[in-house]
């Protein structure tokens, strides 16, 4: 009996998020007409009605808003309860909800999952890719992973990897456009800029200690991290890159590193990093096993 009330909280809470019977169905993994017993049911156990139901949306009443918060708080006592139960046998299990930039999609991160599902065959990862700032609280991730600097916040900060940002571009615009060796060489260049998540007003170059500053005029504007290093190997132009990106192709021959006696750094001369940031509170196990695998491979690159 218990275990049948759990699933309609489970059903309920997710219908409620999604605001669709068929979206939190497909999120549980179950029938659409499984999930709306499993709320009858909870409703008819509670005797009042806690969603409204119409043709183009689904709403809470006010029995569901004064629900849902206990209801939020016995899944997270549940997911609490599973996690120590795991960690007592030694078998990590659950859910994993993570949102990273969309370039980790292509470097670092297809490696680190495939080993991670390997060796933790009873976890199953969520993975929001986005180039946006996401808030884990708003989000309900488990973490999110964020590169350049940390923001203070609220937030806890896991650092995974330090890494310098270089100039690249391919061999092709190179050949036509010539290969500009100090900042000032880049005046009448095609300059590539990534505007997510924030617009930067100016590029900070750093050699030897000494920082030279450029407000670049970019003839593209990509919202996209992935568009960004996709068009720099086509040939649209230069482009600011983290080497752990861009070195691999240097090797290949398909970039080469512009400005190459400089790295860019913020305004005071500081590399960033990649980190995560998720809520206060402990680290399920699975969670630290997974941001312990990402800092291995991103350090090894």
């Amino acid at each position: 009996m218990a275990l049948d009330m759990l699933r309609e909280i489970q059903a309920f809470v997710s219908v409620a998020h999604k605001r669709s019977f068929v979206a939190a169905a497909r999120a549980l993994g179950r029938s659409p007409s499984a999930v709306t017993r499993a709320v009858q049911t909870l409703e008819d156990n509670a005797g009042s009605k806690l969603l409204n139901r119409n043709a183009n949306a689904v709403t809470l009443t006010e029995a569901g808003e004064r629900l849902l918060p206990h209801a939020e708080r016995l899944l997270d006592v549940q997911r609490d309860a599973a996690d120590e139960l795991a960690a007592l046998s030694g078998n990590a299990q659950g859910w994993i909800r993570f949102a990273v930039p969309q370039l980790l999609g292509e470097h670092v991160l297809p490696q680190v999952l495939a080993e991670f599902s390997r060796d933790h065959p009873q976890v199953t990862l969520d993975v929001q890719y986005s180039d946006e700032a996401l808030d884990p609280l708003q989000g309900k991730f488990d973490f999110v992973v964020r590169g350049a600097f940390p923001q203070s916040s609220e937030l806890i900060g896991y650092p995974l990897w330090p890494y310098q940002r270089h100039l690249y571009a391919s061999p092709a615009y190179l050949g036509q456009a010539g290969t500009p060796q100090h900042p000032e060489d880049l005046e009448g260049h095609t300059l590539i800029l990534h505007t997510a998540p924030r617009i930067l007003k100016a590029w900070h170059f750093c050699r030897d200690g000494q920082i030279t500053s450029l407000r670049p005029r970019p003839r593209l504007r990509l919202g996209s991290g992935d568009a960004v290093y996709h068009s720099t190997l086509a040939g649209a132009g230069i482009a600011r890159l983290a080497a752990w990106v861009g070195e691999a192709q240097v090797k290949t021959g398909r970039l080469v590193r512009v400005c190459p006696q400089y790295r860019l750094t913020s305004s005071s001369g500081q590399d960033p990093q990649m980190h995560a940031l998720y809520p206060a509170g402990e680290l399920p196990a699975r969670v630290r096993d997974l941001l312990a695998a990402l800092r291995r491979a991103g350090m090894a690159q």
